[in-house]
């Protein structure tokens, strides 16, 4: 009888070992499935890894894979691969970028948990929201002092000053084509001046204008760098450049300066849905709203906005009112008016 017992012990010992096996091995499978969200974004380049780390804090088991380039560029990528989309996530693409896909269809309506927190105007107008946005960018001019000197270039106070004689080869601005930057510096002189004046404006400007380049970015390094004077830019790398040491004045022009914001949108056909809702989710939270800040002066919860080093604390008085609806309707129009104007100055794309 007692042999028996044991036996049956035994065998329960077994089966249970075999069973706590079997579940370890389920458990361990599961933390191994991470899902992989292909996420396309024009945020800036060296921000990237912290976006993600920051991220993954909180959910280690969504891999986020980057599709990086300019504005344009990603905005084109996306058009193109409508008919078979690649991409999960739309992640800080230019709201103008995203008000061209909604129509197309391009984008999965989604109302992120706390997105009612979110000032109006950072979020689709739609419920639910087509998206949502994350932080403001704001046209900047960053201005060498050390070349100025050496050129006698007076600092400008406004946009109608770059197109003073004086200036002549020594400024360099985004192309409105490849930049979210270019687009909405062409998009606010429209509505500054008018279309016809905004024309005028731009064709008096081109001839003091040294190169267009394919970065928004770019005008403000470059100008870091002493390879010309004044960068038409925008003021997440200005403050950048100047903390870093570069010798600029950062000028918001009296007119005022245009703007975008960075926005998020689940792409529409998605096979990775619930980690695409997770990530969109988390991109109103307040940790990324205070991640958004470290860099930007204004993010979508503007009580939320705190000052940045080398930028003014009334960056809101700054933006123009932006009819970003006027911008992405006829964004086809401006873009084709643009190249035909001004495109042979700029620079040859890689």
């Amino acid at each position: 009888m007692a042999h028996r017992t044991g036996v049956r012990l035994g065998s329960f010992l077994v089966c249970a070992a075999i069973v706590a096996a079997a579940i370890g091995f389920a458990a361990t499978s599961v933390r191994a499935a991470k899902a992989t969200l292909t996420v396309y974004t024009a945020v800036e380049a060296d921000d990237l890894k912290k976006y993600a780390a920051r991220f993954n804090e909180d959910y280690p088991d969504i891999e986020i894979k980057w599709v990086r380039d300019s504005t344009g560029v990603i905005t084109a990528k996306l058009l193109a691969e409508k008919a078979n989309p690649q991409a999960d996530v739309i992640w800080g693409l230019a709201a103008t970028s995203l008000l061209v896909l909604k129509p197309e269809g391009m984008l999965m309506p989604y109302a992120p948990k706390g997105v009612e927190r979110l000032d109006a105007q950072f979020r689709d107008k739609d419920t639910p929201p087509a998206w949502v946005g994350m932080d403001a960018w704001v046209a900047a001019l960053c201005f060498n002092t050390v070349e100025a000197q050496k050129k006698n270039l007076p600092k400008p106070a406004s946009w109608k000053d770059l197109t003073k004689p004086v200036y002549k080869g020594t400024i360099v601005m985004p192309n409105p084509a490849s930049s979210g930057t270019g687009f909405l510096d062409v998009t606010s002189w429209l509505q500054l001046f008018g279309e016809t004046e905004g024309w005028k404006y731009m064709d008096a400007l081109h001839q003091n204008i040294g190169v267009y380049t394919h970065s928004g970015s770019k005008p403000c390094t470059m100008a870091g760098a002493g390879e010309y004077p004044i960068g038409v830019s925008f003021e997440f790398r200005a403050a950048r450049q100047k903390k870093q040491g570069a010798p600029i004045d950062i000028v918001f022009p009296s007119e005022g300066s245009g703007w975008d914001m960075e926005a998020t949108s689940i792409v529409k056909g998605t096979k990775n849905l619930e980690a695409a809702k997770t990530l969109v989710d988390w991109s109103v939270t307040d940790k990324a709203m205070k991640l958004y800040n470290e860099g930007y002066a204004v993010v979508a919860i503007s009580k939320m906005s705190q000052p940045i080093e080398h930028l003014p604390g009334n960056m809101l008085e700054h933006m123009i009112k932006n009819d970003f609806q006027w911008a992405a309707v006829n964004r086809a129009k401006i873009l084709g008016e643009w190249e035909k104007r001004y495109g042979a100055k700029s620079e040859p794309k890689k």
